[in-house]
């Protein structure tokens, strides 16, 4: 630790500009905050030293640390999809010479359980120097988001190695509910990584038809269940196999058609139709399949 003759506390406007980025964060991230009582006291005594127009009586160089529990999937604030970044705010500087810009902050990345130890140490060697805060937490955010993606896509090809064996079929399952776009978009995400085509229809009933071989569409659910779902308790993961068939491919890749087949209804727009997915199947010779699953 510096002795007291070795740093000297910033000036009043430079201490109101890193305050200010502190009361920044907290507004974008308010339940994502962690500060602890002695960091509070600090920052209130910080607060003071700009009011009373004094250095302020510190022992040591003040610094104010705060965990910020970063979402790295916007649409989705589960514990799962976040990354903890340990923060540092300093309010002092060195030498003779007055700074014109208060001190960066110092950044470290917690391993989350999702990353490993060797992985979690380059996002930390990837993050950015000498740039302001907020960009260089929005550039971790991206980082974290990629390494995330990549984790999941590595845990589902090394889970999927020996199961392409068999006569291909067709499986269908029904979702009472399904809506949530994260959980959507890895259905669509890691179906080729089991090489398995099909369509999901979501809302309020959702269908799910996935071809390929029986044991990577068992496992590619599971995969689901497990990693995707991995947030949601266990009484909300609702989802019914109803039909299985021996099949040759119809579909040439895995897409969601809820946005282009038929209307949405209902108050939040969450009802499909399925008289048009019943025709838009029919094109396709599966109407009797769809018959059997909503039996």
């Amino acid at each position: 630790m510096a002795n007291k003759t070795s740093w000297r506390l910033l000036p009043a406007d430079l201490l109101e500009l890193q305050i200010g980025q502190i009361d920044l964060l907290m507004a974008m991230y308010p339940e994502d905050i962690m500060l602890g009582d002695h960091e509070q006291r600090a920052l209130n005594a910080l607060r003071n030293a700009i009011d009373d127009g004094e250095a302020g009586d510190f022992n040591e160089a003040p610094a104010v640390s705060l965990v910020l529990a970063l979402p790295i999937i916007d649409d989705d604030s589960s514990a799962a999809h976040k990354i903890h970044l340990d923060l540092t705010a300093p309010f002092t500087y060195e030498g003779s010479q007055i700074p014109d810009e208060p001190p960066y902050f110092k950044l470290r990345v917690q391993q989350p359980s999702w990353l490993s130890r060797a992985a979690t140490s380059q996002l930390q060697d990837a993050v950015p120097e000498g740039e302001d805060l907020l960009s260089t937490i929005e550039h971790v955010k991206e980082t974290a988001a990629r390494a995330h993606e990549n984790s999941l896509q590595s845990q589902a090809t090394s889970a999927t190695s020996a199961f392409d064996s068999g006569p291909l079929v067709r499986v269908w399952f029904y979702f009472p509910s399904i809506s949530t776009r994260s959980k959507r978009d890895d259905f669509i995400k890691f179906a080729p990584t089991y090489n398995l085509t099909g369509f999901l229809f979501a809302g309020k009933p959702g269908l799910l038809c996935v071809e390929g071989y029986s044991q990577s569409i068992d496992e590619y659910m599971r995969f689901i269940k497990t990693e995707s779902w991995g947030d949601i308790p266990a009484h909300h993961k609702k989802v019914s196999e109803r039909y299985r068939e021996t099949a040759e491919r119809v579909f040439s890749d895995m897409t969601e058609i809820t946005d282009f087949v038929g209307e949405r209804r209902g108050q939040r727009q969450n009802r499909g139709d399925m008289k048009a997915v019943e025709e838009w199947l029919d094109e396709r010779g599966l109407k009797e399949a769809l018959t059997k699953v909503l039996m």
